[in-house]
């Protein structure tokens, strides 16, 4: 197994390079793009290569079970072009029936945009021929990616066999930064876990209790750790079968001298219900009842805990800060996380980054992750499948 090679390193000119990104952004029911973050982080990528050789662009929207207009990158194309207003930039519908003239005629400075790579089923199943048949477009492949890493496909884990391959700046940054944030952390090192399920992040929380100083848990996740503790948690969504492995994993975190941090208050209310929420005791929720955001007690010992980090892992929101009655707490542990200018912070997650777009002081963070799912297993496993492959 070799060492991944990091295209700032490289001396690429001339060349047909074959870039893959993830350009899996939300849009609105409009088809508008409502979150463009993944799009602005592989600009630079983009930008170190544009003037010396013709990019074609790889990347997928969601998972399409057709070939259909909803799943189309042309608005993606239409969002770059407004970064970029002096690059061509042109949609090809299909790279396989596509005239070849369109890539032959390419010029330094342009961009190709393949459409989108799910549309082909081949993509997901790995299948080395059509990788090769992507690979015949370029000259070398750039993995920019990072978001999608941790999912094998065709044009991410295959394509490496068949083209000199590159780490782009983007995976460069979140490699060495997740990593180095894990391997080696400046102490203390204070992980916050939100989001609604256990299930999804049981070897997360357990790595995390191996290496962070402090583990502050937030949101439905807390739920089975509070039930496992002995608190009420009335009507809050909990998975009932994770209880015992919260038991389990609050042990875990005794054995190893790492703090779990529970909330101590919380606000409960009724999302079906006009009426507002209200601030308890943790040991007082009510039966009819769901927890939906931290308290202000919770706010004030998670805040002192922040302002204390040398290295802050953020992963989900602490409350459902799709209604504003209970965002105040996911508000608080950003405006907390910003306003400590000693520590690295590294923030990811889906709904972690809808929950801080267009947010002041966005600068102040360290890292904003393109990762979900790979941000999580980069951190619990120490890589992905797609940075393997550039390893080949």
């Amino acid at each position: 197994m070799g060492q991944i090679k990091y295209l700032k390193d490289a001396d690429i000119t001339n060349k047909r390079v074959l870039l893959r990104v993830d350009y899996n952004v939300s849009m609105d029911e409009h088809h508008k793009i409502s979150n463009d973050t993944r799009i602005t982080q592989s600009l630079p990528t983009i930008n170190h290569m544009i003037k010396n050789n013709k990019i074609i662009i790889i990347s997928h929207l969601n998972r399409p079970k057709k070939r259909d207009s909803e799943h189309s990158l042309a608005p993606v194309v239409e969002w770059i072009k407004t970064y970029l207003p002096d690059t061509k930039i042109t949609l090809v519908n299909d790279f396989l029936t596509e005239d070849k003239s369109v890539f032959e005629n390419q010029k330094n400075g342009e961009i190709i945009m393949l459409e989108n790579i799910r549309f082909y089923p081949e993509e997901q199943a790995c299948d080395p021929e059509f990788a090769k048949k992507l690979a015949e477009l370029g000259d070398v492949y750039v993995n920019d990616a990072f978001g999608v890493d941790h999912h094998p496909a065709a044009s991410l884990t295959v394509i490496d066999q068949y083209l000199p391959s590159y780490a782009g700046l983007l995976l460069e940054k979140e490699v060495k930064l997740i990593g180095g944030a894990i391997e080696n952390p400046q102490k203390p090192f204070v992980a916050i876990l939100g989001g609604a399920k256990v299930s999804d992040k049981i070897k997360l929380i357990s790595r995390l209790i191996e290496i962070a100083d402090q583990v502050l848990l937030g949101g439905g996740i807390a739920n089975p750790f509070l039930a496992a503790a002995g608190f009420p948690i009335g009507k809050s969504i909990c998975e009932q079968d994770m209880i015992e492995t919260a038991r389990s994993l609050i042990e875990h975190a005794a054995n190893t001298n790492t703090d779990l941090v529970f909330p101590i208050d919380v606000t409960v209310g009724d999302l079906n219900s006009d009426e507002g929420g209200e601030v308890v005791k943790i040991t007082d929720v009510p039966p009819d009842k769901a927890i939906l955001d931290i308290g202000s007690e919770t706010e004030a010992n998670f805040g002192a805990i922040i302002a204390h980090a040398k290295t802050i892992v953020w992963n989900g929101p602490v409350g459902v800060f799709e209604n504003p009655e209970y965002r105040q707490g996911t508000d608080f542990i950003y405006y907390s996380i910003v306003r400590n200018p000693n520590a690295i912070s590294i923030i990811g997650g889906g709904d972690t980054l809808a929950a801080i777009a267009r947010k002041v002081y966005i600068e102040k963070i360290t890292h904003i992750s393109t990762g979900g799912g790979a941000m999580l297993e980069l951190i619990e496993k120490g890589t992905l499948p797609g940075i393997e492959a550039l390893k080949q």
